[in-house]
């Protein structure tokens, strides 16, 4: 018989106090900040800690540019207006992500235009993309999901065929490879995000790189107040007068503030150096849990085809209860699951609960206000988004959980901790029939 479950008044499977929470702070990158304090230069473009970290993330990611913004979402916003999509332009993009994906592309008056994921890998499904262009559609954002790289060679190949940019969001996957090329330098360009959470962290931040000369040119505008500057030429900038830079103060087109500041560039460039080691440590424990995981009947851990190597930004498991004669709403399995593992000390979260498209914003389409932009081309918006269009982004997150947290992730946890889970998820799954049963609704 089944161990009794800890929400039942057995013992836990898992030790709680073992847990390591993200970010790991060392003291290098205390130092590295304490630095930044003792130099007393806090920010500017041409500030040495952002360039440096500009120029290091050049070298990590393989881009031949790259420009530090103040987020994730700035990155992927100066991509767009870069790449010249505007107010009424179309760009397709997963069900499934987190919503600056698809902010990203409103803030530059541009229309998100919604697909299908994948069940195996939850990205955007490339098979389902050409039925979603339209003469409007000016670019394509395949996001990396849970660090797990998008099929890119059919994207692309998509992409060339209409003519269209390809954007990657590349905020959760640094460090991730499709078929050996790294992630963020296959499409014009690509954002990364830095946001605490995110395997580079540096608590709010993002990074935007592309191997386009011009594009570069204009994102850095869009970064810094539509201002025509050389990030690249520091010989405008004074150390000793740091905030009396050399700027012609005429701005050619509208832009915003994203630029960063010394403190957090010189966090990344301290998390930076161990960012591989971190990586490598979550493909180790990843492969301890699927192991375990995959011995149980209706449970499948993560998949990562062959020609990828994924970050494991987040770990994603997913189940059928029928598989062990559980015929039970799989909402209701899922909420069963969450208590039960919790009460044994597993860090499980939900991450999302419906497709992007179900949000308020995208289903009110209030936008900017009254409506815009969807009402530059209202004649083909006059329904709202059905997120019953994304069955299989509906199917994934409802039939599926996250193994570790956003402030416990996969990456810095000790190998008993892993081993741990395994044995934890083996005992709820063993006992669902009673979890069900007893968890309320």
């Amino acid at each position: 018989m089944a161990d009794k479950l800890a929400l039942f008044g057995g013992t836990a499977a898992v030790d709680k106090a073992a847990h390591v929470r993200w970010p790991v702070i060392t003291a290098a990158d205390k130092a590295a900040v304490m630095a930044v304090l003792e130099r007393g230069i806090f920010s500017g473009p041409l500030a040495p800690e952002v360039r440096a970290l500009e120029a290091d993330f050049q070298t990590y990611s393989g881009a031949k540019y790259c420009l530090a913004t103040n987020s994730g979402t700035a990155a992927l916003h100066i991509a767009v207006a870069a790449a010249g999509i505007g107010p009424g332009d179309e760009v397709i993009t997963p069900a499934f992500s987190f919503v600056a994906t698809a902010m990203s592309v409103l803030e530059h008056g541009a229309i998100p235009t919604f697909v299908d994921i994948e069940p195996a890998t939850f990205n955007i499904d490339a098979a389902k993309i050409e039925a979603a262009i339209t003469e409007r559609t000016k670019a394509i954002m395949p996001v990396h999901m849970h660090g797990m790289p998008a099929d890119m060679d059919p994207i692309l190949a998509i992409a060339k065929k209409h003519n269209l940019f390809v954007i990657e969001d590349a905020a959760q996957a640094h460090g991730a490879k499709y078929k050996g090329k790294p992630v963020g330098t296959m499409g014009v360009a690509a954002g990364f995000s830095m946001q605490s959470s995110k395997n580079l962290s540096a608590g709010e931040g993002g990074l935007f790189v592309t191997n386009d000369e011009e594009l570069y040119k204009r994102a850095n505008r869009t970064r810094m107040f539509g201002e025509d500057t050389n990030p690249r030429d520091p010989s405008g900038f004074n150390p000793a007068r740091p905030l009396d830079a050399d700027r012609a103060y005429d701005s050619q087109s509208v832009g915003w503030m994203y630029r960063t500041n010394e403190m957090t560039a010189s966090l990344a460039r301290s998390q930076l150096a161990r960012l591989e080691a971190a990586n490598e440590q979550a493909r180790r424990n990843a492969t301890v849990l699927s192991a375990a995981l995959a011995k149980l009947p209706g449970v499948t851990p993560p998949v990562v085809p062959a020609d990828r190597v994924t970050c494991w930004h987040k770990y994603r498991v997913s189940f059928d209860a029928s598989a062990v004669g559980v015929n039970a709403q799989a909402k209701r399995v899922r909420t069963a699951l969450l208590a039960g593992l919790r009460a044994e000390g597993v860090d499980t979260v939900l991450w999302q609960t419906q497709p992007i498209p179900g949000q308020r914003v995208f289903q009110e389409r209030v936008g900017f206000g009254k409506g815009y932009p969807w009402t530059l081309v209202k004649a083909d918006y006059a329904k709202p988004y059905d997120p019953a269009s994304y069955p299989v982004t509906q199917h994934v997150l409802d039939h599926s959980l996250c193994l570790f947290s956003q402030s416990f992730p996969l990456a810095p946890q000790p190998l008993v901790l892993v081993a741990q889970y395994g044995e934890a998820f083996a005992k709820v799954w063993a006992n669902l029939a009673e979890l069900v049963e007893k968890t309320p609704a």
